[in-house]
């Protein structure tokens, strides 16, 4: 099952390349993706790099799946009123981290059509999408977990991966979240991203706290909770403090409710803790013991520069 999945996997990507058109778009189109199932971190990638992009003067807009949503249609442009019901953690907390007009929907095409439509950018990005052959690109970056890297280096069924490891050698950049001591010869040109912890912040008053120290003065308990694909990074963070971290894992994308957290076994009284994209779907029921934590990607310079000249090349 696994060879054929490759098989299927490898002879739809070729089709679509063969029949690919990048002059039917107005716009370069940046993708920010992964070939392995779960979470490596490129929302957190793409939201550095629409930083990067502004502060050059380029204006982008993104489009993302809505994993999680359940809009009436789509494609669906994110405003300020669309709940995360209707579009998903992704998509609000891109939206609400870049300032950038958000679409969303399953057809990327669509949904690269309906944010051209209505918004003036000078290039987009894709939250995932590498396996959207449809989707014309001109960029492709590639994040790989530092931790799990390819596992067992099979695709889906018998393994973790959507496409064959060999794949890399067609993108134009590969970064690895966190630090590995296996280097391959595929990854020899890898990009190491760090991710480092900043702040812990209150869901209800935004008070903001260095993560160093102790920074509770509450027992001796920290209770994370998430929701998101791979959260051992997010675990691994946490145990950096002084505290005895209490775990507790929902389904990816999962929609919070306060009974949820409740029935878990949370204390109402020891500090809650979790990630940014859970903390958007908590923010309507948060109490004063409610954090989320706050960090920075940190990149290379030389490939922040590389980045930026293929980018000026485009637009």
């Amino acid at each position: 099952m696994s060879c054929l999945f490759q098989l299927i996997s490898t002879l739809r990507r070729k089709k679509h390349k063969l029949h690919s058109d990048s002059s039917k778009l107005s716009v370069p189109v940046i993708v920010v993706g992964n070939i392995a199932v779960g979470g490596t971190g490129k929302t957190p990638l793409l939201i550095a790099l629409v930083d990067i992009l502004k502060s050059k003067g380029i204006n982008p807009g993104i489009i993302t799946r809505g994993y999680g949503g359940r809009a009436i249609a789509y494609p669906l442009e994110v405003t300020p009123v669309t709940s995360v019901s209707e579009c998903g953690d992704e998509a609000i907390l891109l939206a609400e981290k870049t300032g950038c007009p958000v679409t969303v929907g399953p057809d990327r095409m669509a949904a690269l059509e309906e944010l051209l439509s209505g918004n003036a950018v000078d290039i987009v990005l894709s939250d995932d999408g590498m396996q959207h052959y449809r989707l014309v690109r001109d960029i492709e970056i590639c994040v790989v977990d530092g931790n799990r890297l390819f596992a067992n280096g099979f695709c889906l069924p018998a393994g973790p991966l959507r496409e064959p490891v060999q794949r890399l050698k067609e993108v134009d950049f590969i970064v690895i979240n966190g630090k590995t001591s296996e280097r391959s010869p595929i990854l020899e040109s890898a990009i190491e991203m760090v991710m480092e912890p900043k702040f812990l912040i209150n869901l209800l008053n935004e008070e903001r706290r260095p993560f160093i120290g102790a920074p509770f003065n509450i027992g001796s308990i920290v209770q994370a909770v998430s929701a998101i694909g791979n959260p051992q990074r997010f675990y691994d963070l946490l145990d950096k403090l002084p505290y005895q971290v209490k775990r507790f894992k929902f389904p990816d994308h999962h929609l919070y409710s306060v009974e949820d957290l409740l029935s878990a076994g949370i204390d109402e009284h020891q500090p809650v803790v979790m990630t940014e994209k859970d903390a958007v779907k908590c923010r309507s029921f948060a109490r004063s013991n409610y954090w989320y934590l706050s960090t920075q990607v940190c990149l290379p310079p030389t490939f922040v520069d590389e980045f930026i000249a293929r980018v000026e090349a485009l637009v």
